[in-house]
């Protein structure tokens, strides 16, 4: 089993991350520690987990590199620098998404492929989530807005209630209007996704791995399973 230092296990991503690592232990996952920013702790791991805060992932960094562990790191707002330095990582796998889950991966390659067909039509981003998220935009938002060529001045948000996290894309016409939406059920939808990340990770070789490296794993493991 591949032990697991938890950083941010008190916030409800780190809650539900390690409820689900007990749950799936085929994944060969156990977790060795509950982490908070600023904690001291003595335990081992293979890999560090971390949904905290742009302070608690930086220590996560570092407690990865002096554990020669593996990284996984899904905080958002994070600093331009630490995005930078993350990117030079080639001691350990680390690997960084603002939004871990598959899903909307695929959802945003989706949009880029709409963009593309509907060209010349005015697009805008929305995104609505929960009240306790500190950063607006979302990451999330950011990111896909980015891969569109949209600036940030073309997101809107909301902040309400406890939506796990809704993106829409409009693209406008002259003569009609296109909406795609993704909306996150449940928190467990990137949980889920950020464990088998972390069961992959543990894996690889040495250095800095996105969600275009996962998504490519994951399309080429299901050809093979297709040809099987």
């Amino acid at each position: 089993m591949k032990k697991v230092i938890i950083n941010g296990a008190n916030g409800k991503m780190g809650q539900a991350i390690a409820r689900l690592i007990r749950q799936n232990t085929a994944l060969e996952l156990e977790v060795s520690a509950l982490r908070e920013a600023g904690q001291s702790i003595s335990q081992r791991a293979d890999i560090v987990i971390d949904f905290s805060s742009p302070q608690g992932a930086q220590e996560a960094l570092s407690l990865a590199q002096e554990q020669k562990a593996a990284c996984l790191i899904g905080t958002t707002n994070l600093p331009e620098r630490f995005l930078f330095q993350m990117q030079e990582e080639h001691r350990i796998a680390l690997f960084y998404a603002p939004n871990v889950s598959l899903s909307v991966y695929f959802f945003g390659e989706l949009l880029k492929k709409a963009a593309q067909m509907y060209h010349g039509y005015d697009l805008a981003l929305h995104e609505i989530h929960h009240v306790h998220k500190k950063d607006a935009p979302s990451g999330t938002a950011k990111k896909l807005a980015e891969s569109l060529g949209l600036p940030e001045r073309c997101i809107s948000y909301e902040r309400f209630g406890e939506v796990p996290g809704t993106h829409i894309l409009t693209l406008l016409g002259k003569y009609d209007k296109i909406s795609l939406k993704h909306e996150a059920l449940s928190r467990d939808l990137f949980a889920a996704s950020a464990v088998q990340i972390a069961a992959w990770l543990v894996k690889q070789p040495a250095g800095f791995y996105t969600m275009q490296d996962y998504a490519s794993f994951v399309l080429k493991s299901s050809k093979k399973d297709s040809k099987l």
